[in-house]
């Protein structure tokens, strides 16, 4: 039956309009988003066997746009709305550190590094830099590597940490394994980073670890 035969209280469109997004399923989202169906498929038919197919609404949003194209009723179109939507709200939460303390906005800067790194599929080390007031001044990905490793060379933290005239840095790295418990190795590269960027008197804040929704903070743990 297509959803527009279904009761006006039971769409979802008219749920989120009602009652706020917030209310919906994943699946009733991820159907608002897509919009339509296909031949025998309501959009929430397909949503349905998205989060089946993928598992997750985190798992959808991180796959690949040749298997996600393959999928029946989401084609090109599909994943460039999402793309850029994904986009967006990674500018809009890059917007809002820019204008507030880090330290006295930690949901901001947690919700960015979880959606910027928490469903890749191999290591990435970024680097948040901050003015004096502590505002982010920029992001970027400093070294990628392995399922299990990255390499890390802090004389390239400190040059590009100069580079963008930075009086201090929020670090950040993914745990692909979906284990969030910083390592021994990590602490220990946490020290020689604050050593290395003392010297050219930038601060290191904190350094997260994301593995999937959890973002462990070594600041919190009293690791810095």
């Amino acid at each position: 039956m297509p959803i527009s035969d279904w009761p006006r209280t039971e769409r979802p469109r008219e749920r989120l309009l009602r009652c706020g997004a917030q209310a919906l399923s994943d699946t009733e989202l991820l159907a608002v988003f897509l919009r339509t169906g296909v031949r025998g498929k309501t959009a929430v038919d397909l949503a349905r066997a998205l989060i089946t197919r993928f598992g997750s609404l985190s798992a959808i949003l991180a796959a690949e746009r040749a298997v996600l194209c393959e999928q029946r009723g989401f084609g090109v179109a599909r994943f460039c709305q999402m793309s850029a939507m994904m986009e967006l709200v990674r500018r809009a939460l890059r917007e809002d550190m820019a204008r507030r303390d880090a330290l006295g906005s930690p949901g901001a800067v947690r919700d960015f590094l979880r959606l910027k790194l928490r469903d890749l599929p191999h290591e990435v080390f970024v680097g948040l830099y901050l003015d004096a007031q502590n505002r982010v001044i920029g992001d970027e990905e400093l070294f990628r590597g392995t399922l299990t490793q990255t390499s890390v060379y802090p004389r390239e933290v400190v040059k590009s940490a100069l580079a963008r005239n930075a009086a201090g840095m929020i670090l950040a790295h993914n745990h692909p394994s979906g284990v969030a418990e910083p390592s021994h190795a990590d602490e220990a590269l946490t020290r020689a980073l604050r050593q290395a960027l003392a010297l050219v008197d930038v601060r290191v804040l904190d350094h997260f670890v994301i593995a999937g929704n959890a973002a462990i903070s070594f600041a919190e743990r009293g690791l810095l």
